[in-house]
């Protein structure tokens, strides 16, 4: 099994920046792809920002510029570094292991980040 903890949300002004952490343990983390969602209310659950095995990153394409996902093996965290916050980016958001598209462990609680406009 595979337990991530999201943390680092809070409540910003539009403009302004948050970092998440999703802490992982449990297993071998470096194994994995690391992915970012967001679930904003009255919306589906969307993909964010993942981060290979080996380092390569994909976005979608509503926060390309603005978001980092990183990952730092030595502490088992991958990290989604957001810049220039809008209100539209305001979520719930998780993270969770991948191989491929098959989604490894469960839904955590998330963190939630809310843009004020």
């Amino acid at each position: 099994q595979v337990q991530l903890v999201e943390s680092g949300g809070g409540l910003v002004q539009a403009g302004g920046s948050l970092r998440l952490s999703c802490a992982a343990s449990g297993s071998t983390f470096s194994i994995y792809d690391i992915a970012w969602y967001r679930q904003a209310p009255g919306k589906q659950r969307e993909l964010v920002a993942s981060i290979s095995t080996g380092g390569s990153t994909n976005y979608v394409d509503s926060v390309k510029g603005r978001f980092t996902i990183s990952r730092d093996g030595a502490k088992n965290t991958v990290y989604l570094q957001m810049n220039n916050l809008k209100p539209e980016d305001t979520a719930a958001y998780y993270c969770r292991a991948r191989v491929a598209t098959l989604l490894i462990g469960t839904w955590g609680q998330g963190t939630q980040v809310t843009v004020s406009s």
